[in-house]
């Protein structure tokens, strides 16, 4: 969905202010005047500049007009800090937290900030289903064999076209098409691991790989991971040298839910590491497309000279949820991985792949996208305007460099599970830190989802959040706010 117009002039007055252009104490054109010199309406200027004063980036005063904020400089919230878990390998255990941490979310039909998809009306998904439909209306027989693994000749060139776009040559016989990226690193673990086996992680991670870990009876050792930086190489390598790492499950770019690109020298590091030791790399792209920068990023696909990497891709985070179609560039693990896609689901649906084919053909992808990138870059500025403004003093949070997804560390007297649930009970979604690891590292920390059009409700519950977290702040201990739970207008 577009973004609107008085959007538009929050994200570009906040930028001036960013970058100098207005500075704090300065007069902004009246309503009257930028709604002339812009060509907008007075509503809308009017509608920004009440936004802005919300965020505490302008102040009104009467008969005078908006002035910047003499106290605005705007605050450089700090970076969450490194994790530093102790790597211990250890069965995974959290799926049942997630299960029904994910089952009260959608129960509820709360604002969606916990969501871990995409606002659908950013996305041509309507187009993909009408060209799915075209499909079967065009159908004089059905031709046996077409959905078997590998996946339908067509996407699967569609597909390796898209890596040529991005940067990245590949061999059309190396791609298996899945339902979805999920069941892409289910099948590369598979491939490449049995249960009982060790499979190294980033610290946080995403629950679904978590979950995935669980399923196969794996066990997971949880990796230090630099917000800016990445999985620590050096870490992994010295668990290397002293015991046996069965494969390496990573999002190097535009990571969930750190929001990173890992610079190209450590994948390349990462990759001569995995190389070494002959341990697989399971990459996990489902975000690539989402990029806010020139371009896309790297892959570790592409550093790959001897088949370790298993690099999984999905289309579920810039096309469709709905769409369950993934893919697999599984190495030298090719064929085992279509041989299990067959065993274990026999095939994804033929009508599906070839409506995703045709839209990939010829439909305007690439324009589409680079509105959804420009539209998720801003609605992020102003999640994070709203974070610095409103949440409590000691407050730290993740600089994305794509996706919709950010992390926050709140001080360590907030229980962000007590939070999540408060926040369910006020109609509020969150996704709570403790889910992103199988430990009990992050329980004060939270992941929103900004990719939702910013609306006076979105707004309205970010401000109960951060009201919540600093009554948390304020409650003298864990116990005590167990005993007497703390309500906003206490």
């Amino acid at each position: 969905m577009p973004q609107k117009l008085y959007e538009k002039l929050v994200v570009e007055i906040l930028r001036s202010i960013d970058d100098g252009v207005l500075k704090p104490g300065e007069r902004l054109p009246s309503i009257r005047e930028a709604a002339g010199a812009r060509h907008l309406s007075i509503t809308t200027v009017k509608r920004a500049y009440q936004a802005l004063e919300s965020q505490g980036a302008v102040e009104g005063r009467p008969k005078a007009g908006y002035f910047v904020r003499a106290t605005h400089v705007v605050p450089e919230v700090p970076l969450v800090r490194m994790s530093k878990p102790e790597p211990v390998s250890s069965v995974v255990d959290v799926g049942r937290l997630v299960l029904s941490t994910l089952q009260r979310i959608h129960a509820h039909d709360a604002l969606p900030l916990g969501a871990p998809y995409p606002d659908p009306a950013l996305f041509s998904w309507r187009r993909v289903y009408q060209r799915t439909h075209g499909v079967a209306r065009g159908l004089r027989e059905w031709r046996l064999g077409d959905d078997l693994p590998p996946g339908h000749p067509e996407l699967i060139r569609q597909i390796a076209r898209r890596h040529l776009r991005n940067g990245l040559d590949v061999d059309p016989a190396e791609i298996v098409v899945t339902a979805g990226a999920t069941e892409a690193i289910n099948l590369c673990l598979q491939a490449v691991a049995r249960p009982g086996d060790t499979i190294a992680v980033e610290s946080p991670t995403y629950y679904a790989m978590l979950q995935a870990i669980e399923r196969l009876g794996m066990r997971a050792i949880e990796v230090p991971t630099d917000p800016q930086r990445g999985i620590d190489i050096d870490v992994l390598a010295r668990l290397l040298e002293r015991q046996r790492i069965d494969a390496c499950l990573t999002m190097p770019n535009i990571q969930n839910p750190l929001g990173f690109v890992m610079p190209d020298d450590r994948k390349r590091a990462l990759v001569e590491l995995a190389t070494r030791h002959d341990m697989p790399l399971i990459e996990d792209a489902v975000y690539n497309e989402l990029y806010y920068g020139a371009g896309p990023p790297t892959t570790l696909k592409a550093f790959d000279t001897t088949g370790i990497v298993l690099h999984c891709g999905s289309f579920s985070k810039s096309l469709s949820a709905g769409v369950r179609i993934g893919w697999a560039l599984a190495g030298r693990y090719g064929e085992q991985v279509a041989q299990l896609k067959f065993v274990n689901t026999h095939s994804t649906s033929a009508l599906a792949q070839q409506g995703v084919a045709q839209f990939l053909a010829h439909d305007g992808w690439d324009h589409h996208l680079r509105g959804v990138r420009q539209v998720l870059q801003e609605r992020g500025a102003l999640m994070g305007a709203m974070v610095r403004r409103f949440f409590p003093e000691g407050t730290r949070m993740s600089q994305p460099r794509g996706g919709y997804l950010l992390w926050i560390e709140l001080p360590g007297a907030v229980d962000a599970l007590a939070l999540y649930r408060e926040a369910l009970e006020r109609g509020i979604s969150i996704a709570p830190g403790r889910v992103f690891s199988n430990g009990e590292l992050y329980r004060n920390f939270l992941r929103l989802n900004y990719s939702h059009a910013w609306t006076p409700q979105i707004e309205d519950a970010v401000k109960t959040l951060a009201q919540m977290a600093c009554h948390a702040c304020r409650a003298p201990s864990a116990a005590a706010r167990a005993e007497s739970p703390l309500q906003l207008g206490e």
